[in-house]
């Protein structure tokens, strides 16, 4: 006969833990509770190169040979593309091949200004500076805010040696970008053209452009350079009356006795 007591010690045993069947229950309740973790979706696909693009790439990377051939497998006469084939071709001084892409984009659209202006830099690299004018002149009629191609049409009337002109010309430049004359980049559908002959005496207009304007640390570098190109005529940083807003300074006065090195 089975006492009493195993019988008690029996179901003791058997009998469900109270805390241990709470435990299971809150893990099942909570079981949809916890966080689901998605698989991570595809990057969408880049969008492909276009040919106009891959041709900017190679014209930033200074390899107009490739960009050239890029931009030929653009269907159609589009103004843009031929401009920049132009320009390619003129970074290669090939300028006989940018004059003829500089017309055809003319031609495809008349009143493209860019393309126009960059005919005038053919024209100034070949000396032609009277026919330079006349686009740069043409292409302001067209864009009259454009403050490079003022600064053009500044270089050449310089380079005929009309310099009164080409202080008004560089003037209205400064005043639509008083960064105009600090641009460096040749990037883009528009060239600014840079090379004069006479530098020091370049310099020296700019410095009187930058006094009048009011820019007096720009009016002291560019005077500096000037004197440094071998500019002689001191005395018109004293007579000419743009300067006299910068006489009392130190520098000023400083470079006036200056005796540079010239370079």
């Amino acid at each position: 006969m089975v006492s009493l007591w195993l019988v008690a010690m029996f179901l003791a045993q058997a009998a469900p833990d109270p805390a241990a069947q709470a435990q299971v229950k809150w893990v099942a309740d909570n079981k949809t509770a916890q966080p689901q973790i998605k698989p991570a979706e595809p990057e969408a696909p880049k969008p492909a190169l276009t040919p106009e693009m891959r041709g900017d790439i190679a014209m930033a990377r200074k390899e107009y040979r490739q960009a050239i051939e890029q931009y030929q497998t653009v269907v159609g006469r589009n103004p843009i593309i031929l401009n920049k084939i132009g320009i390619a071709y003129h970074q290669m001084t090939e300028l006989s091949q940018a004059r003829k892409y500089y017309e055809q984009a003319t031609k495809a659209n008349s009143k493209y200004a860019e393309a126009i202006n960059n005919l005038g830099t053919v024209y100034y690299a070949q000396k032609n500076y009277k026919k330079a004018i006349s686009y740069y002149n043409r292409a302001l009629k067209i864009t009259p805010n454009s403050a490079s191609i003022y600064s053009n049409l500044g270089t050449a009337w310089f380079a005929r040696k009309k310099y009164d002109r080409a202080s008004e010309a560089y003037t209205k430049a400064l005043e639509l970008d008083p960064e105009v004359f600090e641009h460096r980049s040749s990037n883009g559908v528009l060239l600014q053209e840079r090379s004069v002959a006479e530098r020091a005496k370049f310099h020296f207009y700019l410095a009187r452009t930058y006094a009048k304007a009011g820019m007096t640390d720009r009016a002291l570098l560019y005077m500096r350079k000037a004197l440094e190109e071998g500019f002689k005529e001191r005395k018109r940083f004293v007579e000419d009356p743009e300067f006299a807003v910068l006489q009392e300074l130190p520098e000023f006065k400083e470079l006036l006795v200056l005796q540079p090195r010239v370079l």
